[in-house]
């Protein structure tokens, strides 16, 4: 078994799966079933899954009862080892239920499986024989749904033990899942640019220590959680799997197909707060959103208060409205206290705390998070080359387009900025070793794309007959002022030999401002 393979994009092509019933499997398996009421098709869940072929010492069942009236019980068929617990208490709904189930589950993998999934008897180790192979992968089971017919469970428990689920279903009535179609179409999700949109919820695998890592299901999503999990996964650097050989029956019509309007309006805010690259759902100028979609780091100390000002005005006031800023700096170590006004050694970096603390689009720390997630993209660059108006956009599209997981730029003086893919980024944390470079690690899994700054910061538009030669002089990018919040955001980095004021020049002008200002009065 070969645990971190370095698989590129989401093409999991090098992992060759052993063929059903031909393995020995390993690997504990914590199944776990949030569960609201519905005592009959939680029985036919649990006798199919009481004929799996995985091996039932391997495996456990977790049923969480999600203040079912009346209360949930275990029926008579089921697998071997299976609880019922009760949702711990402060809370409720399915994202609830699966943090209170794995909270208790001993698996090293957690299958998630809804309370009204009848599995096929390989549905398990279909899914499971994809784990033993790499520890980063969420594994996705087939699906259709079916008009519920009137079975019980040792009917349900026969069939699926004989391999025979189109005994027990009408299967040629069923209804696809809508994502069986996307699976087919980009080629069992190998050449998909964003396979979390598919992991929906009723049959998904991954690593028990993942979802710690994560943090489980946000309590606070009550629709599309799995959606919003499943996109923080993806931002772990996680590959998505789909086995149609995993293939499950769900009771009952797609929701969708009762009142489609009604879920994609319930679901809508939800995800729009908490998955950026969902920009269909960010559409509104102005708004602000709980998760935005590029944090851009600047590393304010010792550098004046006017040229932190500027740059984090560029930055704010570009064509990508949904940024945050990470001024890192001094902040802990000024001292509290006493201290003289204008002559304070900290006298910046008192006044860029000052401007920006109580700034919710400005976050001031120490150091920067080691990755962004869940934010998708991470700028960092320095605070004397302002971004330009489309910079990020441009170097956002780069990446997508080339589906590059690190943009290195080039930039006057020999230095660079780089725009990191968080996805990438994590996946290079996950395979490298000790001491290896994260960008060759990255190089590998999703390509590295370097250019020169011109291609992001484009020259402004010109008039009269200086715009050829304004052209031709933009072809290296121009010193040029920057604006203040609010203002047109600069277009060009300043190249070395012409660098902004000191520290020292700005705080004297400024200085002498206040001097003149108390003086008048």
């Amino acid at each position: 078994m070969h645990d971190r393979p370095r698989l590129r994009h989401n093409d999991y092509s090098p992992l060759v799966p052993p063929p059903l019933g031909g393995w020995t499997p390993t690997l504990t398996v914590s199944v776990v079933v949030p569960a609201h009421g519905a005592q009959h098709r939680l029985d036919l869940t649990l006798a199919a899954l009481a004929a799996q072929t995985y091996p039932s010492g391997l495996m456990e069942v977790v049923v969480v009862d999600d203040g079912s009236r009346p209360p949930l019980r275990l029926p008579e068929i089921r697998p071997e080892r299976t609880r019922l617990v009760r949702a711990a208490p402060g809370g409720w709904g399915a994202s609830h239920a699966l943090n209170s189930g794995v909270t208790l589950a001993e698996g090293d993998v957690v299958q998630r499986l809804d309370a009204d999934m009848v599995t096929g008897r390989e549905h398990i180790e279909a899914l499971m024989r994809w784990h033993h192979l790499a520890d980063y992968l969420v594994t996705i089971g087939a699906k259709s749904f079916v008009e519920e017919p009137e079975l019980t469970p040792a009917q349900v428990h026969a069939g699926v033990r004989a391999g025979a689920l189109d005994t027990l279903f009408d299967l040629e009535r069923a209804v696809p899942s809508s994502t069986e179609a996307t699976i087919r179409r980009l080629d069992g999700l190998r050449a998909s640019k964003n396979p979390y949109h598919v992991a929906t919820g009723p049959t998904v695998s991954f690593r028990r220590a993942l979802f710690h890592r994560l943090g489980g299901f946000d309590t606070d999503v009550l629709r599309g959680q799995d959606t919003e999990f499943a996109y923080r996964l993806a931002m772990s650097g996680a590959v998505f799997v789909p086995d149609p050989e995993a293939r499950a029956v769900h009771l009952g019509l797609p929701a969708q197909r009762v009142d489609g309007d009604a879920i994609v309006r319930v679901v809508s805010p939800f995800l729009a707060h908490r998955v950026p690259l969902r920009r269909d759902l960010r559409k509104e100028p102005g708004r602000r959103w709980k998760v935005p979609y590029v944090e851009v780091v600047l590393d304010a100390a010792g550098r004046g208060e006017p040229e932190v000002r500027a740059a984090v005005s560029a930055a704010l006031s570009g064509s990508v409205p949904d940024v945050r800023v990470t001024l890192t700096g001094p902040w802990a170590e000024l001292p509290a206290g006493r201290h003289p006004l204008l002559g304070d050694p900290g006298f910046e970096a008192r006044l860029i705390r000052e401007q920006f603390q109580y700034d919710d689009a400005v976050h001031l720390v120490s150091t920067p998070a080691p990755d962004a997630a869940p934010v998708p993209f991470r700028y960092t660059g320095p605070v004397d080359v302002p971004l330009g108006r489309r910079s990020l956009e441009l170097m956002i599209k780069a990446v997508t387009e080339d589906r590059s997981g690190l943009l290195l730029v080039g930039l006057p003086g020999g230095r660079t900025a780089r725009l990191e893919r968080t996805d990438a980024v994590n996946r290079a944390r996950l395979l490298a070793g000790p001491g290896e470079d994260l960008t060759e690690v990255v190089a590998q899994t999703h390509g590295v794309r370097r250019a020169q700054a011109a291609e992001f910061w484009p020259p402004a538009p010109q008039r009269g007959d200086a715009a050829s030669s304004a052209r031709r002089a933009a072809a290296a990018p121009q010193d040029q002022p920057a604006a203040g919040r609010g203002g047109t955001a600069p277009q060009a980095p300043g190249p070395a030999s012409a660098a902004p004021a000191s520290s020292r020049s700005a705080r004297d002008a400024l200085m002498s401002r206040l001097r003149s200002a108390i003086g008048g009065r």
